[in-house]
């Protein structure tokens, strides 16, 4: 499957579309370490101490060959080289490498991490005043120096709905203010104490010397977006920007001047491949390093000389969403509408047969990984039943009046088109059996492939959209807000224009809710809503199929992605 969209910022290095979150900011990392309100400040691990946990845990060694490059492998191009715009994985993977944010993540657990521009923070015994201490050394890619005034530009424009960033709701949400305290020190206060606070922190940190000049709503076109102007494609990260050849590459350069630790390969390239079947056949045969395989490449690729497969569950799952804007469509208004199509859909056969069984069918929208997976405490079960689905549509007014096979309601036809991200055969496969799925119960589904670029301009910029195919990757705090908020249309992840006050609610008490034993039950409870209201329907949790070449030494695949500085190729 492609197409996927992500709640993740991609704060580390990743590769073949894994993206990374962060999780708690506490000293143990861990989500129990509650900030005490009049206590003492709460404080993070610093740099150092972070680097030398991970190296020892993760067992990493120094590069007997450092150099060399990295191929990587897509079959979709990146949307943009400005992470305030991207919202993709692919995208996401790539602006991670050259641009950084304050907070960093940890590639073992998802977790907040001093790996980003600051090397450390506190949280006051206020609890909503947090301040950052930037590295001292930290350089954008021209030589000038990173500066808290380049943060305080960069939430400025996220801040600003004009930028066009889908974190942008998200982000004001949760915070009040931000402010630069001097060069070396940066300050935000959260709306209230958060438990989500340092996940909202999404501004990639952006060269105000760069930027300053150009309006936020000509950045999607400005050549520093784009690529065509090299020099305009400045960040703080381990790697340089060198070339977007749209449709073709991407490629990357070391930074060597990397205040942090440098990465031991020379450079990076993103290869575009036009479909699956062309990066499966680069990998076997050595054009490339590593590759997200389908189900159905797995038994090509696995035992293949030379050729590492790992599986691993998702944060991930694949659903369809419905538009909800009545002046767009008034097709979906009823949720027994909405609920007919899952229950016309055996997804038993889906995972068994299509993803042949790389794969868990959905209950409820909490993934397999979340702390809130639950599936026994999910209501309503949407099993195979096409006899409930034809007569939730009749109860909801739809019949066939006219005998062509295909419902009507007050002389409307319950057809629309149907798009999905082009490229994958297992995407292919999925569709045209939900078409004759819901052919089968009188519903006219045509099905319409986008470049995924396209896709997210159909049900974002332009949300003229009936039904759209996605994939969704949560970070690790598994808070659903920024698909499922009333305030997220446009200015998150709600292509539906879905709104439920007492699911806001809900969320709005989860990010409150320090204890994760009382905030997995607000969760399960959100997840109940959702699944009965149906603003999207959930097909199935994700599993990854990560393929590799067995000279990259220090790459493990994860849920949480791979921190690509680490990573060296045994020459």
């Amino acid at each position: 499957m492609r197409g996927y969209r992500t709640r993740s910022l991609g704060w580390l290095a990743t590769v073949f579309v894994i993206a990374t979150t962060l999780v708690a900011p506490w000293p143990a990392l861990a989500q129990d370490a509650t900030p005490e309100i009049g206590g003492e400040p709460v404080t993070s691990l610093t740099r150092e101490e972070f680097q030398t946990q991970l190296v020892e845990d993760l067992e990493y060694t120094e590069a007997a060959t450092p150099g060399g490059t990295f191929v990587d492998s897509a079959i979709a191009d990146i949307q943009t080289v400005h992470p305030f715009l991207a919202e993709e994985q692919t995208s996401l993977g790539v602006v991670g490498l050259i641009y950084e944010q304050l907070v960093g993540g940890d590639v073992r657990t998802g977790q907040p991490a001093p790996t980003g521009l600051a090397d450390s923070w506190e949280i006051a015994p206020d609890g909503v005043t947090y301040t950052f201490h930037l590295n001292k050394d930290a350089k954008w890619h021209d030589g000038v120096d990173v500066t808290a005034e380049d943060v305080q530009f960069s939430f400025d424009a996220l801040a600003n709905p004009d930028t066009g960033s889908v974190y942008t709701g998200t982000f004001l949400d949760s915070v009040e203010s931000w402010r630069a305290i001097d060069d070396d020190t940066f300050e935000v206060v959260a709306k209230e104490p958060l438990f989500t606070l340092l996940y909202d922190l999404v501004a990639y940190i952006m060269p105000k010397h760069i930027w300053e000049n150009v309006p936020v709503a000509d950045w999607r076109n400005d050549p520093g977006a784009t690529g065509a102007d090299p020099s305009r494609v400045v960040g703080s990260g381990p790697f340089k920007f060198q070339e977007w050849r749209q449709g073709e590459s991407v490629t990357l350069v070391r930074n060597d001047d990397y205040y942090g630790k440098v990465p031991y390969i020379d450079s990076y390239a993103l290869r575009i491949w036009p479909d699956q079947t062309g990066v499966v056949n680069a990998l076997l045969n050595g054009e490339i390093d590593a590759a997200g395989l389908e189900p159905a490449d797995v038994a090509v690729v696995e035992g293949a000389p030379g050729i590492d497969v790992v599986h691993y569950p998702t944060r991930g799952f694949t659903y369809y969403e419905f538009n909800l804007d009545p002046e767009v469509t008034t097709k979906w208004q009823d949720q027994r509408v909405r609920q007919a199509l899952l229950y016309a859909l055996d997804r038993e056969s889906i995972v068994n047969d299509i993803l042949l069984g790389y794969a868990e069918v959905a209950q409820g929208t909490q993934p397999v990984v979340s702390y809130a997976y639950a599936p026994d405490q999910i209501t309503t079960k949407y099993t195979y039943d096409p006899e409930k689905a034809r007569a939730l549509l009749a109860e909801a007014g739809w019949t066939d009046t006219d005998g062509d096979g295909v419902v009507d309601k007050d002389g409307e036809a319950l057809s629309f088109e149907f798009l999905y991200s082009a490229g994958s055969p297992t995407s292919d496969q999925l569709v045209a059996y939900m078409q004759d799925a819901w052919a089968d119960i009188g519903v006219d589904a045509t099905p319409r492939a986008l470049e995924f670029p396209a896709l997210i301009e159909a049900t974002t910029t332009d949300p003229s959209f009936e039904i759209a195919l996605y994939g969704f990757s949560w970070d690790a705090t598994f808070i659903q807000d920024a698909m499922f908020g009333c305030d997220q249309y446009q200015v998150g992840f709600n292509d539906m224009k879905y709104c439920n006050p007492e699911l806001d609610e809900i969320h709005d008490q989860a990010k409150r809710t320090f204890d994760e034993d009382a905030r997995r039950e607000l969760l399960i409870q959100a997840s109940n809503i959702v699944n009965d209201e149906q603003p999207v329907a959930v097909l199935h949790f994700s599993q990854a199929h990560a393929a590799f070449s067995e000279r990259l030494q220090n790459y493990t695949p994860s849920t949480w992605g791979v921190d690509l500085s680490y990573v060296w190729i045994q020459q």
